[in-house]
């Protein structure tokens, strides 16, 4: 038996000179099919996944928005942004907009 190539499955005495070598894994390999995998098995392409993805997407889009509503009303503030200065919890941080409200009144 002859010695493998590092680029490929074939027989360093059967590669010719020139010949392309192909960089790819291979095909798809034998299965057993009585296993069972909750993330869907070998070669998984379950029928709708974008549909699972956008559900899933909204989720993760929902738990982000109610965490930062959570954050939003917890935020407390012993130092205020200066007037006219960029901030950017100005706009959601309600002990912020108060303090700029009765700044305004007074």
């Amino acid at each position: 038996m002859g010695q493998v190539s590092p680029e490929s499955h074939v027989p360093a005495g059967e590669l010719k000179q020139g010949a392309a070598v192909s960089h790819s894994a291979g095909g798809k390999i034998p299965y057993p099919k009585h296993v069972w995998s909750p993330a869907g098995g070998w070669y998984s392409q379950p029928s709708n996944w974008k549909v699972n993805t956008a559900i899933m997407g909204g989720v993760i889009f929902g738990i982000a928005a109610l965490v930062f509503s959570v954050s939003a009303e917890r935020e407390e503030r012993t130092k205020f942004p200066e007037p006219g200065r960029f901030f950017p919890s100005r706009y959601w941080s309600r002990q912020i907009r108060e303090h700029e409200r009765a700044a305004k009144e007074s």
